[in-house]
């Protein structure tokens, strides 16, 4: 697992990692293109990841409440604690 020295500031204050620039750890940015929707450069202690998710083909419609409510039940949302999985950013997407 990579650690937090991995990640290089740039003198603008924003995080490179792996050839991509974050605002900084734990901050969520739009992937233009990818495969996913999202990506965040996770920090848990030391530790950092960069996780990818969300389905770029697919809107998010959490102001309907029984859809937020159904999808946080499906994805268990009430147990997702590790930052460092793309079920716990979902989770806090929605």
């Amino acid at each position: 697992m990579a650690r937090s020295k991995d990640a290089k500031r740039t003198e603008g204050g924003r995080l490179t990692y792996r050839g991509e620039s974050f605002a900084g750890f734990n901050k969520p940015k739009r992937t233009p293109g990818g495969r996913k929707k999202f990506a965040v450069l996770a920090r848990q202690g030391d530790e950092i990841k960069l996780v990818r998710f969300g389905d770029p083909d697919m809107k998010i419609k959490k102001n309907i409440p029984a859809r937020r409510a159904n999808f946080r039940a499906r994805h268990s949302c009430d147990t997702a604690k590790n930052k460092l999985t793309p079920r716990y950013w979902s989770c806090k997407a929605w």
